[in-house]
């Protein structure tokens, strides 16, 4: 018998991994997606959380610090390259130990968080124990997808037993998608010694789990019931932006003229001003960003320090320390950290760019 779960008390304990990178610290409704999953360690009793980090590891630890703002002791694993999940369990192993532990990934976010999750994984192991039958090593969480081959899949049988995971399956034989949360016991640190880096070469999570039922253990799961995104492409990102702001409440801490208006469910952070503009909610303005002459909302966030003048912005992120000014109209759009819209009247006409990496530019007349 593995023993109980037990979030935050004595005896084994349930300790987290959360794989991150840059893209993580980009703020949806006004808070960087990975603060969304330390809330939900935190408020499913987890406290200490160990964060998996790569080449982007000092903006992550200068963003999260101690952990102490969510009551979590937060330590930092160096992944020295994007090796796989699997791998970032095999690295993490002497800060897990033999405890129990929930992975989630800081790209995602879910309407509920984990708790039911947690919940769920300890009565099934409590139960298990009292009846004599083996207990889940691993419990996973699945959502239908419109294209599962984006995902890892899984495949059940006629009993709603898991019997296959296949991680990006050109022709997917189900539309489960494995979403970005995993428990786990100790059985899974096996798991990843035993398997073989993908066609993709990386040491594939799916593939660990798919040993231990190969091996014949127990691996459970439940269907998710609410939204679940994972942001790491703009689309979802702007919809998880649209779907948590839809949850805000107005709150003017800033100073809006009396040419300005403000409509519907606002948050203007202290220190931001608003000027001869109108503001559609629901929208974040963040601490000490201007907005002159400009019309800004629906389901949009605004970082820090930003200047918009003369521009109409809408379903958008616009992130910290920015500079808009006279663009005419901006939708559907992410612009990032210390970025500059503008339009001139420049001889010979014509549109000038400087775009990064892995970027989407869509020119309309």
């Amino acid at each position: 018998m593995r023993g109980l779960i037990l979030a935050g008390g004595t005896g084994t304990r349930l300790r987290p991994i959360t794989h991150t990178g840059a893209k993580q610290l980009v703020p949806v409704a006004g808070k960087p997606i990975l603060f969304y999953g330390l809330d939900h360690m935190a408020a499913a009793g987890i406290h200490e959380v160990g964060i998996v980090v790569g080449d982007t590891a000092d903006e992550i630890i200068g963003a999260v610090g101690d952990g102490s703002r969510w009551g979590l002791s937060v330590t930092y694993l160096r992944q020295e390259a994007p090796l796989g999940l699997a791998h970032a369990v095999m690295i993490a192993h002497d800060f897990l130990g033999d405890d129990d532990f929930v992975m989630y990934l800081g790209d995602n976010l879910l309407r509920d968080g984990i708790g039911g999750l947690v919940e769920s994984f300890r009565r099934d192991r409590d139960s298990a124990a009292a009846d004599g039958r083996p207990p889940p090593v691993a419990q996973i969480l699945l959502a239908p997808v419109e294209d599962p081959s984006r995902f890892g899949v899984a495949t059940l049988d006629d009993h709603g037993n898991i019997i296959e995971l296949v991680e990006k399956p050109e022709h997917p034989t189900s539309n489960l998608a494995l979403v970005g949360v995993y428990l786990f016991d100790p059985s899974i640190h096996e798991a990843v010694r035993s398997i073989k880096p993908s066609l993709r070469g990386e040491l594939e999570i799916t593939d660990a789990i798919q040993w231990l039922i190969d091996r014949g253990d127990v691996v459970s799961h439940g269907v998710l019931n609410g939204w679940w995104l994972d942001t790491g492409k703009l689309a979802p990102l702007l919809e998880a932006n649209r779907l948590l702001l839809e949850a805000i409440e107005q709150q003017v801490d800033g100073q809006v003229d009396a040419s300005s208006l403000i409509e519907g469910r606002v948050i203007v952070c202290a220190g931001a001003v608003i000027e001869d503009s109108t503001v559609r909610g629901p929208v974040v303005i963040g601490p000490g960003a201007r907005i002159t002459r400009s019309h800004i909302g629906p389901f949009t966030t605004i970082e820090e320090n930003c200047v918009i003048t003369d521009t109409e912005i809408d379903h958008s992120i616009v992130l910290g320390n920015s500079q808009i000014s006279g663009v005419g109209r901006i939708t559907d759009s992410l612009i990032g950290r210390h970025a500059e819209v503008t339009r001139t009247h420049r001889r010979p006409k014509g549109t000038r760019l400087m775009v990064g990496d892995h970027s989407l530019v869509d020119l309309t007349d």
